[in-house]
């Protein structure tokens, strides 16, 4: 199990760089907030989305959670054990960055010996399966290889490794429609076979709601929702409202107090949105409409309401 709590932290404001060094009173001085006080906790053997507007502290959290940066405030633990600066707690991690930059001298064989170096529980019999489903190339550059090559490669290592957590930021960035069907395929399939837990960003908001049975929402450095995808869900209800003598104004709705986030009219079909509200029936009640239908809404629908609220605008999303 990961524990975070109250995880924050600051970059500095010149360098973009993490402010972990100097009297604590001079590190914030400069400050700006990486993140703020974000805490969650992800149970082992599920696979874990991280969605987030564009600089919203995906990355950076994930570079917490493998040590690579330390907190200001608060904790990171794996199992129990502080991650950062501890090489017993990082051995049950396999990190794959959003860059590939740093394995590009490497052939495939010489990244998969450098790594069966570091991790006792690496596989050469995984990694050879997923090779021949592959197909890659094994001693040729990885600078020779498409963006989409080096993704399949960083993968086939990190699964070989057998750690009990695998990190993938943006995993399928740059893989075609296919490759990304086969890829997501081989890593679900090796991951429940070891009731391995998966933490897994992409901007692919559908994507996350297909692979994950749990998700969190960041944005500007805060934790908005960390929840069960169907929980999450659960948050907001699409409402189509018919009055067969009128339409539904807003004003309407508003004067109900209805905790609607969208509204929209045609003809005399009225749609909302709304948070969840334990008096909503009552609420809704008070409307007088001939019919209300919900519809399912999509975790790609509730992050756009939510973004919206907190003033993003979905103009902004990727």
């Amino acid at each position: 199990m990961i524990e975070i709590s109250n995880a924050t932290m600051m970059f500095d404001n010149d360098s973009a760089s993490p402010l972990n060094f100097g009297r604590k009173e001079e590190r914030f001085e400069h400050r700006a907030l990486a993140l703020n006080n974000v805490s969650l906790i992800i149970p082992d053997g599920c696979i874990y989305g991280f969605l987030g507007s564009n600089g919203a502290g995906k990355s950076t959290l994930m570079r917490m959670m493998c040590g690579v940066y330390k907190t200001d405030v608060g904790s990171i633990r794996i199992d129990g054990m502080e991650v950062y600066d501890n090489p017993e707690a990082k051995k049950n991690i396999f990190f794959v960055n959003d860059e590939t930059i740093e394995y590009t001298s490497y052939t495939l064989t010489a990244l998969m010996n450098y790594y069966k170096n570091y991790y006792d529980t690496f596989s050469y019999d995984t990694y050879s399966k997923l090779l021949k489903i592959l197909k890659l190339p094994e001693n040729s550059p990885l600078s020779t290889f498409s963006k989409g090559m080096k993704r399949q490669a960083v993968a086939i290592i990190g699964l070989a490794c057998h750690t009990k957590y695998l990190m993938l930021d943006e995993a399928f960035d740059g893989l075609d429609p296919a490759m990304r069907t086969v890829i997501k395929d081989m890593i679900l399939d090796e991951i429940r076979s070891r009731n391995a837990t998966l933490i897994i960003s992409s901007h692919n908001i559908r994507e996350i709601g297909e692979l994950c049975d749990r998700a969190m929402l960041i944005h500007s450095g805060q934790l908005i929702f960390a929840d069960e995808i169907s929980r999450i869900k659960s948050r907001f209800k699409k409402l189509q409202l018919v009055s067969l003598s009128r339409v539904i104004s807003q004003e309407e709705i508003s004067g109900a107090e209805i905790p609607a986030v969208k509204y929209s009219s045609e003809g005399k079909v009225v749609q909302i949105i709304v948070k969840d509200d334990e008096q909503l029936d009552k609420k809704l009640s008070s409307l007088n409409a001939d019919l209300c239908e919900q519809i399912p809404l999509t975790l790609e629908e509730i992050f756009i309401y939510e973004m919206d609220i907190k003033g993003y605008g979905a103009l902004h999303l990727d």
